[in-house]
């Protein structure tokens, strides 16, 4: 059974938490509007977080039956990068085994269904900040500045 749950933080907007029994399945950092309700202690995490509060979230059981054997490598590498810290791409690639694989590293993090959970706006790019989906480099630069990284 998948249950939806949304949630709302002030200044950053509503996201949204799916699970999958026990483990979680997808979330949707908070941006917009939307309409929110629901409780749950990990909602409760995300927004001491965007509080300030740091959180390494690495006790959040993921369901992670879609990934290749590659690709669970380098969420478990990218859940190890600490708060208030960056890698580069083929610095995360290395971490995971992979040495060269930083293009494959961006894809997993292109793909990445847990925001904040495996932390993929703290990879950046050997020359600067690099991308971040659909909520774009300004989300992800407003994510570091509010771990304090300075880049």
């Amino acid at each position: 059974m998948v249950e939806r749950l949304a949630y709302e933080v002030e200044g950053w907007g509503v996201g949204e938490l799916w699970f999958s029994g026990a483990a979680l399945a997808w979330h949707e950092l908070p941006s917009g509007g939307g309409e929110a309700g629901g409780e749950h202690a990990l909602i409760r995490r995300l927004r001491r977080y965007f509080a300030g509060a740091r959180d390494s979230f690495a006790d959040v059981e993921l369901e992670l039956s879609w990934c290749t054997p590659f690709q669970r490598r380098v969420v478990e590498t990218l859940r190890s990068i600490p708060y208030g810290e960056t890698a580069t791409y083929g610095e995360v690639a290395a971490l995971a085994g992979h040495p060269n694989a930083q293009r494959a590293v961006g894809s997993v993090c292109a793909a990445n269904r847990f925001a904040l959970v495996v932390p993929c706006h703290r990879v950046i790019a050997a020359d600067g900040l690099g991308s971040y989906g659909s909520l774009g480099v300004g989300y992800k630069r407003r994510l570091l500045e509010l771990e304090n990284v300075v880049l």
